[in-house]
């Protein structure tokens, strides 16, 4: 077994075990994190709806110009700023921070500081 096939099915458990804790509502959603190699998502959700409120990625159009790589820190950083100013748009200041089973650090940690940083508290 190569060691990415065995990372999977622990990302896995640790983000059905996270999702029994996290849930969002309308007033402090969920904010939502998927890293691939390539890109970096984040999603604001209200669970109570099953609606997305707001979103942000390395692929979208405005942010794949201006980023030179989608995988990296820089980029995450760019994606936190960004859902955090689309949160503030809709009028959400409070959200719930969903790692998703990934590990705090590296590129979910620079998301998370860089949307606490233009103001979103969590």
């Amino acid at each position: 077994m190569i060691k990415q096939e065995a990372r999977k099915p622990k990302v896995q458990q640790r983000h059905r075990t996270i999702r029994l804790k996290v849930s969002g509502t309308a007033e402090f959603p969920r904010l939502a994190v998927y890293r691939s190699t390539k890109h970096i998502y984040a999603q604001l959700i209200d669970d109570e709806n099953n609606v997305t409120i707001a979103s942000a990625s390395s692929n979208d159009k405005d942010l794949r110009e201006e980023l030179k790589h989608g995988g990296n820190i820089e980029a995450a950083k760019v994606v936190g700023a960004t859902i955090a100013k689309k949160a503030k748009l809709k009028g959400i200041e409070c959200v719930v921070f969903d790692r998703g089973g990934f590990l705090y650090h590296g590129r979910v940690a620079a998301l998370a500081d860089a949307a606490r940083e233009a103001g979103l508290m969590f």
